[in-house]
């Protein structure tokens, strides 16, 4: 390799939080990463809409540009790193730079969920990588782990916690017994929810990682359209208190199993887990995904799933594999279709077994109509649980905790609803699956 190889000059689009992290990172490190690779990684242009802004670190001015298309159309850089976020400029960069013949790392996981088929259509088209560790699970290593240290297994499921601040929440609701307004309120003035917390805790961004994980897992990049996600808006305390009596945390899962007949089951959910799984003891902000492959069996993968230091560690990590790939000392590794399994499973013919929160009137008969119609939907009670008496509950009305056998859950939904229009349900019903867990 010539002494001009082992150069790989940089374009960095966005520099905040995490390009902030990068910029930084990359420079204290510098040594270190040239040590290892060989190779020494030189960021010789920013992208930034502001450069009069204080960044709160040093950075040489000269290296601003105003358009990320100048780091495009610059001939010398190899990579370009997107941070700027969003789908539609972001798409635009990530296209064009492709196109330019310049590899691309980039974190941003809503792109690739939405749009992954038409860029990696792109890399095919090509011949160029792009490199995204950072887009799912923040310094978890569970890209490169599917791409390359499992690649000789059938991927069996996955089973994620991969959003930091609905497992703060959850965790501060079941540890602390607060309510979800005041763990929310609590996140946000810890940093740990963004001012708008909405893509966190209506189940998207963990829903957008699943995509990712699945379509990586299975060799088919499945449409967003086509996942099931819910958030934990509905998650009350008193089933925090529930699920631990009955031995369970309630967790935002995100569940991608593939399934005999070649179809794949994607869906995000506030789902009960038992207790005595390892999975219930992922707490605060960190994250969790248990990976069960037909050789290895069931590995696990825990770390900070988000924040400045860990996200810009798997951009690094990304921008080192980019590199050596470019100076021929490793192959480009990306996205590569296997055709196994296509088809997403219909969210209502999941099956699982369910935890379902009644308020009734208390008065002789209301069980009784509530168990006719899952009856009548083919589902069978497991418990009846109700809250201690003298708690303070009007003694008009019943709170009524209850367990499913497992069924379809096209069919718990519709007996949900059934049962909110008895005119003894005072309150809307919450249905949460229960997890097994099992990696089958």
């Amino acid at each position: 390799m010539s002494e001009q190889a082992k150069t790989v000059r940089i374009g960095l689009a966005g520099l905040g939080t995490v390009g902030g992290g990068v910029f930084q990172n990359l420079i204290q490190n510098k040594e270190l990463l040239h040590g290892r690779l060989g190779i020494t990684l030189d960021v010789t242009a920013i992208a930034v809409r502001n450069p009069d802004r204080d960044r709160g670190f040093p950075v040489d001015r000269q290296l601003f540009v105003n358009d990320w298309k100048d780091l495009v159309a610059d001939p010398e850089i190899d990579i370009i790193i997107e941070l700027i976020g969003g789908t539609t400029e972001a798409k635009d960069l990530v296209l064009a730079a492709l196109r330019s013949g310049k590899s691309v790392v980039t974190g941003n996981k809503a792109l690739l969920a939405e749009h992954g088929a038409e860029i990696f259509k792109v890399v095919e088209e090509t011949g160029q990588a792009i490199h995204y560790e950072a887009a799912v699970a923040g310094g978890i290593p569970i890209i490169k782990t599917l791409l390359e240290s499992l690649v000789g297994n059938h991927i069996v499921s996955a089973y994620g916690i991969i959003n930091g601040t609905c497992n703060y929440i959850l965790t501060r609701m079941a540890t602390a017994d607060l309510s979800y307004g005041e763990a929310l309120k609590e996140a946000m003035d810890k940093g740990y929810a963004e001012a708008d917390p909405t893509l966190d805790i209506n189940g998207m961004d963990a829903a957008h990682k699943a995509v990712i994980i699945a379509s990586l897992a299975y060799g088919s990049w499945l449409p967003s359209d086509s996942m099931h996600v819910e958030g934990i808006e509905a998650v009350e305390l008193i089933d925090m208190q529930f699920a631990s009596k009955l031995g369970y945390s309630i967790k935002l899962l995100s569940v991608i199993k593939g399934h005999d007949d070649g179809s794949i089951e994607v869906r995000t959910q506030p789902s009960l887990i038992p207790l005595d799984h390892i999975l219930a003891s992922v707490h605060g902000v960190f994250n969790a995904i248990a990976v069960h492959g037909d050789i290895v069996g069931e590995t696990l993968f825990y770390g900070s799933g988000a924040g400045q230091n860990p996200t810009s560690s798997s951009v690094i990590s990304d921008l080192a594999d980019a590199a050596m790939a470019i100076a021929g000392s490793k192959p480009r590794s990306s996205f590569v279709p296997h055709g196994i399994y296509g088809k997403p499973v219909a969210i209502e013919d999941t099956t699982s077994r369910y935890y379902l929160r009644l308020e009734a009137e208390a008065r002789p008969g209301v069980l009784a109509q509530i168990a006719g119609l899952l009856a009548d939907h083919q589902i069978g009670i497991i418990s009846v649980l109700q809250p201690d008496e003298g708690q303070g509950q009007d003694p008009q009305t019943a709170q009524l905790i209850l367990t499913l056998h497992e069924a379809r859950y096209g069919d718990a939904v519709a007996a949900r609803d059934a049962i909110a229009q008895l005119s003894c349900i005072l309150d809307k019903p919450a249905l949460f699956r229960i997890e097994t867990l099992d990696p089958q």
